[in-house]
């Protein structure tokens, strides 16, 4: 392991399939914005960039508490609605501090355990650019560890498939790490996934 290392954290969304604002919903006596950035900086983010869209002055109040400024960038989607995932990334990538790699995170991810964000450092190839990803399953999941080599061309990319299509267009870059962490399963997208973290988690 070496370097510094970024978080960089997508809560634009207007969290339509859950019926509430996930990232101020409570869990584990925090919000699951809050679980979030924690996760990524107990796992070794120096510092964690957040694009906010939907409410975001919300979450942007609450986060100015609890965080300092070194440790926390807030950057906003002003387009949220009409916009996707790929336009966040993007945002937050232009705010990105110097760094050899960054985490990307949805932030209705708020459980992924400290070790799982370990061993995707321990993994990372540092003399060659690299996209490493955990799996669980066989399946590949969030957070990807991104060497920032990439930051250029994936500002850049206009491709189909949003971020899909990119990781495919390098996917000679790809390296994968078997994890054993639930938390890359609990992607808050409803209620009922929401029920069942907090059943496991609080």
């Amino acid at each position: 392991m070496r370097g510094r290392i970024s978080g960089l954290v997508l809560a634009a969304g207007l969290s339509s399939r859950m019926g509430s604002y996930k990232p101020l919903m409570p869990l584990r006596g925090r919000t699951v914005i809050e679980n979030t950035v924690d996760s990524l900086l107990e796992g070794g983010a120096s510092d964690v960039v957040v694009v906010l869209g939907f409410r975001g002055a919300e979450v942007e109040r609450l986060l100015r508490r609890r965080y300092s400024d070194s440790e926390l960038r807030l950057v906003y989607n002003r387009e949220f609605a009409t916009t996707d995932m790929l336009h966040s990334i993007k945002l937050g990538l232009a705010s990105l501090p110097d760094c050899e790699a960054f985490f990307l995170l949805p932030g209705d991810m708020p459980v992924v355990d400290r070790q799982t964000f370990f061993l995707l450092r321990c993994a990372m190839p540092w003399d060659r650019p690299a996209i490493v990803f955990p799996t669980l399953g066989g399946y590949r999941k969030h957070p990807p560890l991104i060497d920032a080599r990439f930051v250029a061309a994936i500002r850049d990319y206009a491709g189909p498939d949003g971020l899909r299509g990119f990781w495919r267009l390098h996917e000679d870059a790809v390296v994968t790490v078997p994890v054993d962490d639930r938390g890359c399963w609990c992607d808050l997208d409803t209620f009922e996934q929401y029920r069942d973290c907090v059943r496991l988690y609080q």
